[in-house]
């Protein structure tokens, strides 16, 4: 992965988006890492995968709470609770 400073990225920054089109790009500031610019393409697909994921936690977690005994009217219940 690349890496270009703040101010680089700023005073190139034609180059700087082709870099993110081919690979994604840290941007530093005083030897820091304070972003990474990545492609549209590379966006989306994290996008995705990461909505798909949790997609998947939250199916997973109802289905061990169901077998846990959980049931809504019981989860209304708790949720009601301010103890």
């Amino acid at each position: 992965m690349q890496s270009m400073s703040a101010n680089e990225a700023k005073t190139q920054f034609g180059h700087f988006i082709d870099l993110a089109q081919r690979e994604p790009v840290r941007v530093l500031r005083r030897d820091r890492v304070v972003g990474v610019m990545v492609s549209a393409q590379d966006y989306e697909a994290m996008r995705a995968f990461y909505a798909n994921r949790l997609q998947h936690t939250l199916v997973d977690t109802a289905d061990q709470a169901q077998r846990a005994g959980l049931t809504p009217e019981l989860l209304d219940e708790l949720l009601q609770d301010e103890s």
